[in-house]
C-alpha cells in the first residue's frame, strides 16, 4: 500500500480550503422524505487528505455530489459549502460549471463510465484543458498539454497513448486518465469517490501514488471516499466515519485506528481480514443500516450496537470531543464513549472489537495433514488468442498468451486461492475449467474425469457438481425474476419437482442466513451483501462438490465482506465443499485458503 505522502512545501495549511457546515440533503420519495445527509460538518486544508468512510448508504457520495453541485433538481440541499470565502450553495448551474473542473475536480469510481467511448483519451484530456482556458489556449497547445498530463500520471509512451480509445486501456490505466482530466486545471480540491474499488492491490497502489503526485504538483486538498479502510490508513491524514447520513467519529487517522470510541468504527475495523489472524473468524456488524425515511428517536446505530443501553434509544448523541484525552480533534457520537476506551493503550483495536462483537458460529480453521482425493487437476493448461489484422482478408500477426502452461489441483474440502493482477489469466483459467471442453493444450480432470473425453451425459453430470459465484451479483441475477425463481432455476433444469424446489429454496435461504419470507422479492430490493448471498444459494442449489468463486467480495463493504467470508467458511465445513477462490486481496486469500497459487503473465 502507498505510504502517506507529505504535504507539499510552502502550502498554507492553517486556512480552510473547503468548509462544509451543517449540510443537509433530502430527497422526496413515495415513502416520504429521505434524509440522506443530516448535519455533516468537515473542513479540508490545502495539501490535506480527508478520508470519508462508511457502509453503502451512509451518505458519503451524496455529500460529495452536493459539494460538486451535481445532485438532481429534486434534491433539497441546505447548510453551507464554502470554497475559501465563496458560498457554493445557491449558485446557478452556470456558475457551478465555472467552478467544476477548474476549482473542484472529481474522480469517479468507474472510469469506463466516466470516459466517452467514441473519443480518444488525448481528446478528452485536451477538452478538459480547453473547457476553462479557451480561446486563450489553442487546440494544438491543449493536445500538447494532454500528453504532458498523461506522462505526469505515469502512462507509458504518452504521445501514442493519447491516440488510444478508453476501451483499449486496462482499468488502472483508465483511472489514470480520469485523474489526468481531474488535475488538468490545477484544482484546489480533488474529490476521489471510491477510486480504487475492485482494482488489484498493485493497481490500487499505483492509483494512490498518482493521486499523491497530483497533490504534490497542484497543492490540492483531497477528499477520499471509500469503504476500504486499508486504503485510508495508508493515504489519508484525517478520517471521518459516516453512518445514517451523519458523522459519528472523526479525528487523526492514527488516533481513530488505534483508539476508536464509536462502536460502529470498532465494528468496521474488526471486520477487516488480517494476514496474521487466519484462524480467527471475522466479526461483522449484525443487521442492516436503518431506513433514512423515518428514523426512530435515539442513536440510529442502537439496533445493531452490541453495547446499547436504554439511554441510547431516547436521544441521538451529538459529535463531541472525547473526554480524558489531549486530542481535541478526536470526536465521537456515542454516550458510552468513555466505557469503550481500551484499558491498555497497546491493546489491539481488533481484539477490543472481537470482544464487543460476537459471531453466532465460529468457522473451523482448515485442518492440516494428508489431502483427500482430488476434485480438480489442471495440468499444463494453455489458452492462446490469435491477433489478426486486416478488414476483409484477416491474417494472424501474433497471439496473446492468456494462459501459458499452468498446473494446479484442489483436493476434497480444500480451498485454493488464485491471485494475480488484472490480465494475468485468472478469469481465462476459470472459464476454461467451467467450459468443460477440451483445452488447446494440457488437460483438465474434474472428479477424475478428463473433460476432453467426456460425452454429453457426462458433461451434464459434471456441471451439476461444479458451480460458480461471480464478482457482481447485480449483473449475475436477473432483475426481472424474484429470487425464488432465480434459486430454483437450476433445480428445474435438472428435473426437480416444483414442490421439492420450493422447499429447497426455503432451505437454501435459511442456509445462507436469509429469511424464506424474502423469496418473493426481487434482486433490486436487497443490499449488495444479500444479493451475493442469493448468488451463493443458487450455486449451492444442486449440492455441488466444487464452487468457483470469482472475486466474490471485492466490491462489498468490509462488514458485509466479513459476513460473506464467514458464511463461506461455515458452508465449507457443513457441506464438505471445495473452493477455487479468485481474489486480488491477499488478506482475504490468506484468511480463506489452504493453498495459494500466484499467476503472472499467464
Amino acid at each position: 500500500m502507498s505510504t502517506r505522502a507529505q504535504r507539499p512545501p510552502g502550502v498554507d495549511t492553517d486556512t480552510a480550503l473547503l468548509s462544509v457546515g451543517d449540510l443537509h440533503v433530502t430527497f422526496p420519495s413515495e415513502a416520504g422524505a429521505v434524509r440522506a445527509v443530516r448535519g455533516v460538518d468537515w473542513e479540508l486544508r490545502p495539501g490535506e487528505v480527508l478520508g470519508i468512510v462508511g457502509e453503502s448508504g451512509s451518505g458519503k457520495s451524496v455529500s460529495s455530489l452536493a459539494v460538486m453541485g451535481l445532485l438532481p433538481d429534486r434534491a433539497h440541499v441546505s447548510g453551507s459549502i464554502r470554497l475559501r470565502d465563496r458560498e457554493l450553495i445557491g449558485l446557478s448551474d452556470r456558475e457551478m460549471s465555472d467552478i467544476r473542473g477548474r476549482r473542484i475536480a472529481i474522480v469517479f469510481q468507474d472510469p469506463l463510465s466516466a470516459l466517452t467511448p467514441v473519443y480518444t483519451v488525448g481528446d478528452q484530456v485536451a477538452e478538459a484543458v480547453r473547457a476553462h482556458n479557451a480561446p486563450k489556449i489553442s487546440r494544438a497547445a491543449a493536445a500538447r498539454r494532454a500528453v504532458e498530463l498523461l506522462d505526469l500520471v505515469g502512462i507509458p509512451n504518452p504521445a501514442a497513448a493519447a491516440r488510444v480509445f478508453p476501451h483499449e486501456f486496462s482499468g488502472g490505466m483508465r483511472q489514470r486518465v480520469v485523474i489526468a482530466i481531474a488535475i488538468a486545471n490545477d484544482p484546489d480540491v480533488i474529490i476521489a469517490d471510491e477510486p480504487t474499488t475492485a482494482l488489484d492491490v498493485t493497481v490500487q497502489a499505483q492509483v494512490l501514488d498518482v493521486l499523491s503526485t497530483a497533490r504534490e504538483v497542484t497543492g490540492a486538498g483531497i477528499v477520499l471516499i471509500t469503504h476500504d479502510l486499508g486504503v485510508v490508513a495508508g493515504f489519508a491524514d484525517r478520517l471521518l466515519v459516516m453512518y445514517a447520513g451523519r458523522a459519528v467519529e472523526t479525528g487523526d487517522v492514527d488516533t481513530v485506528y488505534h483508539r476508536p470510541r464509536m462502536p460502529y468504527t470498532l465494528g468496521l475495523l474488526g471486520a477487516i481480514p488480517r494476514l496474521g489472524d487466519r484462524d480467527k473468524p471475522l466479526v461483522p456488524i449484525t443487521g442492516r443500516p436503518p431506513s433514512l425515511v423515518d428514523l426512530p428517536p435515539g442513536c440510529p446505530f442502537a439496533p445493531r450496537c452490541p453495547v446499547v443501553i436504554d439511554a441510547c434509544r431516547t436521544e441521538e448523541p451529538p459529535l463531541l470531543p472525547i473526554p480524558d484525552t489531549h486530542d481535541e480533534a478526536h470526536r465521537a457520537a456515542c454516550i458510552r464513549v468513555a466505557d469503550l476506551a481500551p484499558a491498555d493503550t497497546t491493546e489491539s483495536t481488533v481484539d477490543v472489537a472481537g470482544r464487543i462483537y460476537r459471531t453466532e458460529s465460529t468457522p473451523t480453521a482448515p485442518a492440516g495433514g494428508e489431502r483427500g482425493e482430488l476434485v480438480l487437476a489442471v495440468t499444463d493448461l494453455v489458452k492462446h488468442y490469435p491477433v489478426t489484422k486486416g478488414m476483409i482478408f484477416r491474417r494472424a500477426v501474433g497471439s496473446v498468451h492468456a494462459v501459458d502452461g499452468i498446473s494446479f489441483d484442489i483436493a476434497e474440502h480444500e480451498t485454493l486461492g488464485l491471485v494475480g493482477e488484472s490480465g494475468c489469466g485468472k478469469t481465462t483459467t476459470l472459464m476454461q475449467v467451467l467450459e468443460l471442453a477440451a483445452p488447446q493444450a494440457g488437460s483438465i480432470h474434474l472428479f477424475g474425469q478428463d473433460v476432453a473425453t467426456a460425452d454429453k451425459t457426462t458433461r451434464r453430470r459434471l456441471r451439476r457438481d461444479i458451480q460458480v459465484v461471480f464478482q457482481d451479483p447485480v449483473a449475475s441475477l436477473d432483475p426481472r425474476m424474484p429470487i425464488s425463481d432465480i434459486i430454483a432455476e437450476p433445480l428445474r433444469l435438472y428435473g426437480i419437482s416444483a414442490d421439492r424446489a420450493r422447499a429447497r429454496v426455503a432451505e437454501l435461504l435459511r442456509l445462507v442466513g436469509m429469511s424464506p419470507e424474502h423469496a418473493a422479492r426481487y434482486p433490486a430490493e436487497f443490499s449488495g451483501g444479500q444479493r451475493q448471498r442469493v448468488s451463493i444459494a443458487r450455486a449451492l442449489a444442486l449440492e455441488p462438490k466444487l464452487v468457483v468463486l470469482d472475486e466474490p467480495v471485492s466490491a462489498l463493504d468490509v462488514s458485509v465482506q466479513a459476513g460473506v467470508l464467514n458464511l463461506l467458511a461455515e458452508l465449507r465445513e457443513r457441506l464438505g465443499l471445495s473452493y477455487l477462490f479468485v481474489s486480488h486481496d491477499l488478506s482475504v486469500i490468506r484468511h480463506v485458503s489452504d493453498r495459494i497459487a500466484v499467476m503472472y503473465l499467464g
